[in-house]
């Protein structure tokens, strides 16, 4: 079975009072972060998980509310619960040097110390693979904003696969990653598509028929889908919510049609025929 705990889905404001980006992956063979904001400590200990569990780490970007939790893990691994074990942090160009940079702002003495465990850093290419015990990671690039190489993660452990799309504007790949996935975590920042680099609800439940995925869920939800979550029918990912992917989902194919601000009620282009699961 492999399982996910959602430690943080907010946006960079924490709207809603949520936590940053952060989930934690349980395999048969590893327990693993994809993100690590700057809250990790407050979510994983609101929730009595042991930080020492972690293996391994994957970034997808380096905003801060995504690899910001990172030099805070790292001053737990030192002082409160000191780490002999490795830790691999996986993810974009110069997330090595980005995290160091970082550490060193807000800890400058205890960064330029040697760590008490084996800490490495990997950068990840999109279309290649990297396996990781029983986690196969395949990274591919999502457009966000053109001074970062961001990228969004296809992970298969024990049969399941799992699709983030990190932070992104819409993307047709989304549809091609997530064809077949028991999960597929997607950003929606916003309700109407006024972000250019971010993905929207309208333009989710445009899309729901096309996402071939056994469980949809919403995630990175900024102020405006909090505020309007009555009239999205997607499920909506919230901080300390599990999901366990061990049997096949059956998923609903209808989409609650949208009222627009501007009266008069439209359904969405496609979303009669929604796989998405809509939201109980």
């Amino acid at each position: 079975m492999v399982k996910v705990t959602i430690l943080g889905c907010g946006d960079a404001f924490g709207a809603g009072g949520r936590m940053h980006s952060s989930y934690l992956v349980e395999t048969p063979e590893r327990t693993f972060l994809v993100d690590c904001g700057p809250t990790i400590l407050q979510a994983l200990k609101r929730l009595r998980i042991d930080p020492g569990r972690i293996d391994f780490i994957l970034i997808s970007h380096l905003h801060g509310d995504h690899f910001a939790g990172i030099p805070f893990l790292l001053m737990e691994y030192r002082y409160a619960m000191p780490r002999s074990r490795p830790l691999a942090v996986y993810g974009p160009p110069d997330i090595a040097a980005r995290t160091q940079r970082l550490f060193e702002a807000l800890y400058e003495k205890t960064a330029l110390e040697p760590m008490n465990f084996p800490l490495e850093y990997e950068e990840l290419a999109p279309g290649t693979e990297k396996t990781v015990g029983d986690v196969r990671v395949r990274p591919f690039v999502v457009p966000h904003v053109e001074e970062l190489r961001c990228l969004g993660y296809r992970l298969e452990a024990d049969g399941r696969a799992i699709v983030y799309s990190g932070d992104s504007a819409w993307s047709d790949e989304f549809i091609t990653q997530a064809r077949g996935a028991d999960l597929f975590l997607c950003e929606c920042s916003t309700f109407e598509p006024n972000v250019p680099i971010h993905i929207s609800y309208r333009e989710l439940a445009a899309r729901a028929d096309e996402i071939d995925c056994r469980r949809l869920v919403l995630t990175h939800l900024g102020a405006e889908p909090l505020r309007r979550q009555r009239e999205i029918s997607l499920e909506c990912a919230r901080d300390g919510m599990t999901l366990e992917l061990s049997e096949p989902r059956r998923v609903s194919r209808r989409v609650r049609s949208v009222v627009p601000r501007s009266g008069g009620r439209r359904r969405p282009k496609g979303a009669s025929r929604g796989r998405a699961r809509r939201r109980r």
